[in-house]
C-alpha cells in the first residue's frame, strides 16, 4: 500500500486502487454490493463518495491499496473485554471432556475485582487494539466480571472509553457471596447496581439459562430486562446456549435487539425469530462452539427461514478467548453453512442491525468511514485463507 502523504489532518482522503469493494449496501441481489476497480472518498470521518476509480474526484490525500479488497469494518456486537486473569486450565479441561456450565465465570470475577483501574484499562486497550488489527472497527463491550455495584460501574466506565456500545451485565451469574440468597442479588442488580451502571451503559443483558445453576431463570431474567428498560437501556439476551430454554422467547416477547448464542433452537424458537426479524437479531457466536465442543447452530437454515442473523466473537476468558472476526467468519462458512458473502454480511450489516445502527457495517455515502482492507483480492479469502492475518482496519 502506498500514500501520497502521511498526514492524517487533511480534509479529504481518496482510497483508490480497490480491486474489490464490498459495500454491503444491498444494491445487488446478494446484498454485498460488489464493485471492482473502485474508489471511496472520506471527509470528516464519513463516506463522501463511492464509485469507479477512473471517475474519482480530487482529494487532499490519496491512499492507493494496489488492488486489494476493501470492505466495511467488522462489527463485533458481543464481547466481554473488561476482565483480568486467565482460564487456560478450564479450556484444557473442556478439551478433555469436562462440560461447560458457567461456573468458571467466578474465577474471572475474583481476578477482575482484584485488578486496579490502570490494569483493567491497559488490558481493555490492548484487546481493542488487537481487534482493530484484525479488521474490527466497532465493538460492543459488556460488564459482568465485577458483580458488585462499584465493580460493575467501573467496568462500564472503562468500556465507555472505547465504544458507545456498552452493556450492563450484572446478571451474568450469581456471585459466590450471594449463592445462598439469589433473591437478594436480584434486588441488588435491579436496584443499586443498575442505578450505578445505567449512566455508563447503553444496553442491559442477562444470562438466561435454566441449564446452569449459576445463571438466571426466565422470571429472574424478565425482571432484570424490565428494570433495565425502565432505566432507559436497550435490551440484549444471552439465550439458548447450553440447551433448549426460554431465552429466545423472552427476547422476542420484550423486543430485545439481540438474542445471542442460539445454539439450541426449537421450531417454535425459529418461528418466533422469523416473526420478529425486523426487531430481534439472532447473534451467533461460533467461536464458543469451537471452544466448548458444542454443536454449531444452523446459520444457513436460519437465514433461509427468514431470521435476521449476526456474527460476533464473544471474546471472553472462558468460552472463547479470541478477538478475531475473520476466525468467526471462517467458522461460520465451514461449520454453519453460510457462504463467504453471507458470513461477511452477518459480521457487518447484520451485527450493526443487532446494535440498531445504520451508520456502520456498510460503505455508502453518509455512513461512518470504517473501512477494513484485506491483503487479498476478494472477501472470499477471509474463509479461504483461514487463520492468516490478512485483515486490518484502515487508519484514515
Amino acid at each position: 500500500m502506498s500514500a501520497t502523504t502521511d498526514s492524517q489532518e487533511l480534509g479529504s482522503t481518496l482510497v483508490t486502487g480497490i480491486g474489490e469493494l464490498v459495500t454491503c449496501d444491498g444494491s445487488t441481489p446478494d446484498g454485498l454490493g460488489l464493485r471492482h476497480d473502485a474508489a471511496v472518498v472520506v471527509e470528516a470521518g464519513l463516506i463522501a463518495w463511492v464509485g469507479p476509480a477512473a471517475q474519482a474526484p480530487a482529494a487532499d490525500r490519496v491512499v492507493d491499496v494496489d488492488g486489494r479488497a476493501v470492505l466495511p469494518g467488522f462489527v463485533d456486537s458481543h464481547a466481554h473485554l473488561v476482565f483480568a486473569g486467565d482460564r487456560g486450565d478450564e479450556f484444557a479441561a473442556r478439551m478433555a471432556g469436562t462440560p461447560y456450565d458457567g461456573g468458571g465465570i467466578g474465577v474471572s470475577v475474583a481476578a477482575t475485582r482484584a485488578a486496579s483501574d490502570d490494569q483493567l484499562r491497559a488490558l481493555v486497550a490492548a484487546r481493542v487494539a488487537e481487534m482493530r488489527a484484525q479488521g474490527t472497527t466497532t465493538v460492543e463491550i459488556k460488564s459482568g466480571y465485577g458483580l458488585t455495584v462499584a465493580d460493575e460501574a467501573r467496568a462500564l466506565r472503562i468500556a465507555r472509553e472505547h465504544t458507545p456500545e456498552t452493556t450492563f451485565l450484572g446478571a451474568h451469574v450469581v456471585p459466590p457471596e450471594h449463592a445462598g440468597d439469589r433473591a437478594a442479588y436480584l434486588e441488588l442488580v435491579t436496584g443499586p447496581m443498575l442505578a450505578a451502571a445505567a449512566p455508563h451503559a447503553k444496553w442491559v443483558d442477562v444470562f438466561c439459562e435454566p441449564h446452569s445453576q449459576h445463571a438466571f431463570t426466565e422470571d429472574e431474567a424478565r425482571s432484570v430486562l424490565v428494570a433495565g428498560r425502565q432505566a432507559g437501556l436497550g435490551l440484549r439476551v444471552h439465550g439458548n446456549q447450553l440447551g433448549h430454554g426460554p431465552g429466545v422467547r423472552l427476547a422476542v416477547e420484550l423486543g430485545a435487539a439481540s438474542v445471542d448464542h442460539c445454539t439450541f433452537l426449537s421450531a417454535a424458537d425459529i418461528e418466533a425469530l422469523v416473526g420478529a426479524s425486523d426487531t430481534t437479531v439472532a447473534t451467533l457466536l461460533p467461536g464458543v462452539e469451537f471452544s466448548t465442543r458444542s454443536p454449531y447452530p444452523d446459520a444457513a437454515g436460519l437465514l433461509r427461514a427468514g431470521v435476521s442473523i449476526a456474527l460476533a466473537t464473544d471474546c471472553n476468558p472462558g468460552t472463547c478467548y479470541s478477538s478475531s472476526m475473520p476466525f468467526v467468519i471462517a467458522l461460520a462458512v465451514r461449520e454453519m453453512g453460510l457462504t463467504p458473502g453471507e458470513a461477511v454480511l452477518a459480521a457487518t450489516v447484520g451485527s450493526a442491525k443487532s446494535l440498531r445502527r445504520n451508520d456502520i457495517g456498510r460503505i455508502e455515502v453518509g455512513a461512518r468511514a470504517d473501512l477494513t482492507m484485506l491483503d487479498a483480492p476478494s472477501h472470499v479469502h477471509l474463509s479461504y485463507r483461514a487463520g492468516v492475518p490478512i485483515a486490518r482496519a484502515l487508519d484514515l
